[in-house]
């Protein structure tokens, strides 16, 4: 079974491609509605490094929803319309409802949209007997991602335009 997102956001491809890769980032995408915490006595990591195995714990407030282990890898590809990267989580749920799945495949991609608007698409496939019983939650949980990403995306620039519209560097 598969949730699929595709929408253009307001920050540039290398912004977007920093915020996929930025545990803090991530962690905003879900919140207020969930928080996700570290596992490990160091804490996270500044950024999800290709290779990295980070256990998280996901909570709705005092309540525990489960574990899961953050898996990433890169991958790079040329378009017809340009350069794609691609975050891949292939880690797993590890305790809670979601471990009942068999699959768990994200992915994340970022293309320039155009010089200040980043094309985003994810792809969720989950797989397993419980699959059909937890994608519409999973689903609703996506469109609240879809939501975030597009509310958060102008804070990834690591200059964001003044809210006067002036040009800071031709001062």
């Amino acid at each position: 079974m598969r949730i699929m997102l595709k929408l253009v956001i307001d920050c540039d491809a290398d912004a977007a491609w920093r915020a996929l890769h930025s545990p803090r980032a991530i962690a905003e995408l879900y919140g207020p509605l969930l928080e996700l915490a570290p596992l490990e006595a160091g804490g996270m990591p500044p950024s999800l490094a290709p290779g990295a195995d980070v256990p998280v714990q996901l909570t709705v407030g005092p309540v525990p929803l489960g574990r899961q282990l953050i898996h990433v890898s890169d991958r790079f590809v040329e378009s017809a319309e340009g350069p794609v990267r691609i975050l891949r989580d292939s880690g797993m749920p590890l305790t809670g409802a979601l471990s009942a799945l068999d699959v768990w495949d994200h992915q994340m991609a970022v293309s320039p949209a155009s010089e200040a608007t980043t094309l985003w698409r994810e792809r969720l496939v989950i797989g397993g007997a419980a699959a059909p019983a937890l994608w519409p939650v999973l689903w609703g949980i996506w469109q609240w991602r879809a939501g975030r990403i597009r509310a958060l995306a102008p804070t990834w620039a690591h200059d964001p335009a003044p809210a006067d519209g002036r040009d800071p560097t031709a001062d």
